[in-house]
């Protein structure tokens, strides 16, 4: 039996150890030279690094540009979290209750995840020119021209027009996760409370939230991710303005490390997103479990 289980042992390291050793290179190695460089304040490409201790930290408690970054990336994120997520429920209750062609509906929901970030920018970046955008091309065809405007100039809803790109790109994914979380639920409970008289939002609200709360935990985690790490649309839609209107963390992260050569700082920035992302996510945990719990 020994020798069955040092076999077994020996075996399943064999298998475990390629996955460890890459683990270990691209995340755990990573990871703890991001610590020591968020020490420092090496520009990315001098052989010279000189450590600075928690000077990269004191910075980002004191600066202007970080809180605003922050600000901008908790403003983008809390938008782009609760409406991909309440558009997406529609969308899958909409889908659910098709008869015909639910295949193609969910297939045609769905197109815009496939596209990648930065594509998806350049498009929406087209549609929102102010001199032959779609937008202001349907306003003028509409007699509407004293709505027409710069979409992506005006410091007071570019970054809410970023966020719809976002929430158009990723509604379609999260869909699809509620769709399959709303076949689970019991047709004979739905039927049940039907034939007692129960009204729509009724069976909704005591039968089908309960049954797709756990569904509501994975969309609102990803979701809540996904808004703090945006990127790809910046980049290319407004490279973080007018001015910083638009910079968020993740883009402060870029532009500080790699165009103004202070990696030591961006990765001090990199690491606070970290840390911001990990209470976030527990804090949502938490509240979604207490609901799920009063449910």
């Amino acid at each position: 039996m020994s020798r069955t289980k040092k076999g077994f042992d020996l075996y399943t390291l064999f298998f475990i150890a390629p996955a460890f050793i890459l683990f270990t290179l691209f995340i755990i190695v990573p990871t703890v030279s991001s610590v020591y460089y968020s020490l420092t304040s090496w520009d990315g490409v001098s052989p010279n690094i000189k450590f600075v201790g928690l000077a990269n930290f004191k910075e980002i408690f004191t600066s202007a540009r970080f809180g605003n970054a922050l600000k901008n990336t908790i403003i983008l994120t809390v938008f782009i979290t609760l409406l991909e997520n309440i558009f997406a429920l529609g969308l899958a209750l909409a889908v659910d209750h098709v008869r015909w062609g639910k295949n193609f509906f969910r297939s045609a929901f769905y197109v815009p995840v496939l596209i990648s970030g930065i594509v998806s920018g350049f498009i929406w970046k087209i549609m929102y020119n102010y001199n032959f955008g779609t937008f202001n091309a349907v306003l003028k065809g509409l007699g509407m021209q004293d709505l027409r405007q710069d979409w992506l100039g005006n410091t007071a809803i570019v970054l809410f027009m970023v966020g719809i790109v976002l929430i158009w790109k990723g509604v379609g994914y999260y869909m699809i996760i509620y769709l399959a979380s709303l076949q689970s639920v019991s047709q004979d409970l739905i039927e049940a409370a039907q034939i007692d008289g129960a009204s729509p939002w009724q069976r909704f609200k005591a039968i089908t939230i309960p049954m797709i709360s756990g569904a509501f935990t994975i969309n609102f985690t990803l979701s809540l991710i996904n808004g703090l790490k945006v990127f790809d649309q910046i980049n290319v839609m407004t490279d973080g303005g007018p001015g910083f209107t638009t910079e968020t963390l993740v883009y402060l992260l870029y532009k500080v490390g790699f165009n103004e050569g202070r990696q030591g700082f961006g990765t001090a920035v990199g690491l606070m997103l970290l840390f911001i992302i990990i209470v976030l996510n527990t804090v949502q945990q938490k509240f979604l479990r207490g609901r799920e719990v009063q449910m």
